[in-house]
């Protein structure tokens, strides 16, 4: 989750104490009744199963409402998308189902079946279908509605579909990549009550019988303890490497178990401790993920006169010892060099990361006329972002901040209530996180003055006008390369003067039992299961 305040129904993408007690219950019956399909050389008919393990959050399997990590795993395998992307690079939108031509100013999109497709029923695959997929999702007003937001959706012929923007939107490519977006039968939906507008009733079919073109179909889905697949007999491309695909609902510390004793064969939500444990018989692949964790001084004289000092911002960044911060967090973790995320399009390089000067830290404090003052660092008590728990980063940042004279009061809550004073713009200063909405860097012009996120940390519009013309510079789109280069600027200026500091990239570890290839992290779907094989 990322908190934003006009997409509140979306579901938290961390582990929060909650979710993990329920898994916990879950997945302990799941252990204890043997419902592991086991390993891959387990036979069904002779056909090759692979068990995954993953702590759920999963809500659905109908695309038009599915926006949950869990639910972006299995889609991925249901539903094929008009464009992708290629391993785990999000940086770079590659072909899928259609070719794509943009117009220069990024308001027209011309997408082009490629080939002929069919659905898992043999159906032959047309525009109609496209064109009822992206409107469904729009018309429904659900979770990955916002995607689509201000986009119009067009048939050309039965081969071309145009979506059309008022304004630039050169994020849509990297948008039309996520599984919310999977083009269904259109002619199956509809005899199920599908419709593009909220009276569809097709959701209960979709969470029985999957209407895609993916490599895998839907067997039997239980949103509390298990999802099974099967491969798809009318898939167009290359045959998946399992027959059968058991995932099962899970938390991390069983999750270890069950991959060293051989009744799994991956484990997707091991902390870098759990990971760091593992024996050899177990491969990890372990990278920074997608989220970024923050902290951020609030810039409204009205809240803390401290905080909004400029010069005290800095002594603050300068303070932190973010070497330690990765230590503590584990293994895949990195330093966040800004707030765009190591993989995506736009991030900073790993020179232009913020450094620990305590002797600059003093000076700027002095500067800054801080007296002593004791300032509140409020955070959510009960979440834990890829095995790090956010009470331990506040407890360190206390720690470091003390040693160059800054008094640090710690005030954890629940994040049910933690939030509105987030989204209010009412802490102090504030630790948080932020998963990318979808993998382009125009979901982090949030970060700046009277944008969402700018806001939650007092800074208004107008605050700053040289990072609002950045920003705005950013936004208007061009080659990757301009985009790079504008995101990057966007980035230096805010961390010399924005109020916020990026602190870690935590790290993302799948293990895997040495018998499965081809076990890729993507900051979107996780991992593509149709990728995998058996040795």
């Amino acid at each position: 989750m990322v908190f934003r305040s006009t997409h509140t129904a979306r579901t938290v993408r961390s582990r929060s104490t909650l979710i993990a007690l329920a898994a916990a219950a879950v997945s302990l019956t799941l252990l204890v009744a043997g419902c592991s399909s086991g390993r891959t050389d387990t036979a069904d008919g002779g056909t090759k199963t692979l068990t995954i393990d993953k702590a759920f959050d999963l809500k659905t399997a109908d695309p038009g409402r599915m926006y949950e990590p869990t639910g972006q795993l299995v889609d991925k395998a249901l539903y094929e998308t008009l464009l992708t992307f290629e391993g785990g690079d999000v940086s770079k939108v590659v072909d899928g189902l259609a070719s794509l031509e943009q117009s220069a100013d990024a308001k027209t999109f011309t997408l082009t079946l490629k080939g002929d497709h069919t659905f898992s029923d043999g159906t032959p695959m047309t525009a109609d279908d496209v064109v009822f997929s992206l409107q469904r999702v729009i018309g429904l007003k659900g979770n990955p509605s916002f995607l689509l937001d201000g986009v119009t959706v067009t048939k050309k012929d039965d081969k071309t579909v145009v979506l059309t923007t008022a304004t630039p939107t050169p994020a849509l490519p990297a948008i039309l990549a996520n599984p919310a977006l999977g083009i269904l039968n259109s002619t199956v939906v509809k005899e199920n009550g599908g419709t593009t507008d909220e009276t569809d009733t097709a959701e209960k079919f979709l969470n029985t019988t999957s209407a895609g073109s993916g490599p895998y179909v839907l067997d039997t889905l239980d949103l509390a303890s298990q999802v099974v697949l099967k491969a798809n007999e009318n898939y167009d491309g290359d045959a998946p490497g399992y027959g059968r695909v058991v995932i099962q609902n899970v938390e991390g510390a069983t999750q270890k178990i069950n991959v060293e004793g051989g009744s799994a064969d991956l484990a997707l939500d091991l902390s870098g401790t759990q990971a760091s444990a593992l024996g050899d018989s177990v491969a990890v692949t372990s990278d920074p993920s997608a989220n970024v964790i923050f902290l951020l001084l609030n810039q409204n004289p009205s809240v803390s006169a401290v905080t909004s000092n400029p010069d005290f911002v800095k002594a603050v960044k300068e303070a932190i010892d973010y070497d330690d911060l990765v230590s503590i967090a584990g293994t895949g973790t990195a330093q966040a060099a800004g707030v765009v995320p190591s993989m995506l399009l736009g991030a900073l390089p790993e020179s232009a990361k913020l450094t620990q000067d305590l002797d600059a830290a003093k000076a700027d404090l002095a500067k800054s006329g801080y007296a002593g003052e004791s300032v509140t660092l409020n955070f959510p008590s009960d979440i834990s972002l890829n095995g790090i728990d956010f009470p331990t980063i506040a407890q360190r940042i206390q720690s470091q901040l003390k040693e160059v004279g800054i008094t640090v009061e710690l005030a954890p809550a629940p994040v049910a209530t933690e939030l509105d004073a987030y989204r209010n713009g009412t802490e102090t200063m504030g630790l948080w996180y932020w998963g990318p909405d979808y993998p382009d860097p125009s979901d982090y012009l949030v970060f700046t003055p009277g944008n969402v996120v700018g806001l939650r940390s007092g800074w208004a519009e107008g605050a700053n006008p040289a990072i609002s013309s950045l920003a705005d510079a950013a936004a208007a789109g061009g080659s990757d390369e301009e985009r790079q280069s504008r995101f990057e600027d966007l980035q230096k200026a805010l961390n010399t003067d924005g109020p916020f500091i990026p602190l870690l990239q935590p790290g993302n570890n799948i293990a895997a039992a040495k018998s499965v290839t081809g076990v890729v992290y993507n900051a979107v779907w996780t991992i593509d299961i149709a990728a995998l094989s058996a040795k």
